[in-house]
């Protein structure tokens, strides 16, 4: 059977709410100082999370092999301290109302979205998990209020509060577990899905294709909501901006001839998308978590 989910509001939160109090205050801060704070704390981090910095670099030498060793540490430690950035812009991003977040985004190609939605047509926006990637589904939910799916997390007080900050500009979010049904039905109508696609899903689910020329476990699901839903897919990547001055997303052009016809085929192809929006800038992607570690029938770990 599995355990109750604990109440917010149990004792055994009071730690979170303490955390979550912090973030609130850190919302205050001008995101510039936060900019210049998150480099003292990420080079903490790389100290004091060991682990997670040969994470990075084994990824980054992975995907990057022409990059020299004293590169991929280089390019590791900025993406540590954009890790840590993104941290502490958190409460921005969970409570900043809309005035003051349109003074800090910028979308590029919106006009894109706007021609699907003049023909009421439905549309994925393909996010890969780029740091900033939450920020950019509730930004477009201002203009766009759609739909996303989300995993629910085992702490109910941060549960609660980033599926209330998701959705505060009209999104609507379904757990993957869920029935997804509706969701298809919204998309089908004209709603757009903005669509976080790059974990790996285990061995069972996975369908292996080439993430930088590495195989890699892959969801093989994007395709099968654009052909069930008959939908265009864009890709959508959202960066920091240098020194705190906020965040760009980018709406890319349709996928063209997507779906493939194959679950193998789709999942490279979307595979190549989410490169060539990494390649835009290597240091923004979430490369601490082990993206390669489902590996194909007989082929060794790559991680320690």
């Amino acid at each position: 059977m599995p355990r109750p989910v604990k109440s917010p509001f149990h004792i055994h939160y009071l730690g979170s709410w303490i955390a979550l109090g912090l973030l609130r205050v850190l919302s205050f801060i001008p995101m510039p100082a936060l900019f210049h704070l998150g480099t003292a704390l990420g080079d903490l981090l790389r100290r004091v999370l060991p682990s997670r910095r040969r994470v990075a670099e084994r990824n980054l030498s992975l995907c990057f092999p022409e990059l020299s060793e004293g590169e991929v540490v280089a390019l590791a430690k900025e993406n540590i301290r954009n890790t840590a950035r993104m941290l502490l812009y958190t409460g921005f991003v969970w409570w900043a109302p809309e005035e003051k977040l349109r003074k800090r985004v910028i979308i590029r190609n919106e006009a894109a979205l706007d021609r699907f939605q003049a023909q009421g047509r439905g549309f994925i926006l393909l996010a890969p998990h780029f740091l900033a990637l939450e920020l950019g589904g509730i930004f477009i939910s201002l203009r766009s209020p759609g739909v996303s799916v989300y995993q629910r997390t085992r702490n109910s007080v941060f549960d609660r509060s980033m599926l209330r900050a998701r959705q505060r500009f009209g999104a609507t979010l379904y757990e993957r577990k869920d029935d997804l049904r509706p969701m298809f039905k919204a998309i089908r109508q004209g709603k757009g899905c903005y669509y976080l696609p790059d974990q790996d899903p285990g061995k069972r689910r996975a369908a292996f294709a080439p993430f930088f020329g590495v195989p890699t476990a892959t969801w093989p699901v994007l395709g099968r909501i654009a052909k069930l839903c008959a939908v265009p897919v864009l890709p959508c990547p959202t960066y920091l901006l240098p020194n705190g001055a906020g965040f760009e997303i980018v709406i890319g052009e349709p996928l063209e001839h997507f779906p493939t016809g194959t679950p193998e085929e789709d999942a490279a192809r979307m595979n190549s998308a989410i490169e060539a929006c990494v390649k835009t800038d290597p240091s923004q992607y979430f490369w601490v978590h082990k993206r390669f570690k489902t590996r194909p029938p007989g082929e060794p770990r790559l991680y320690d």
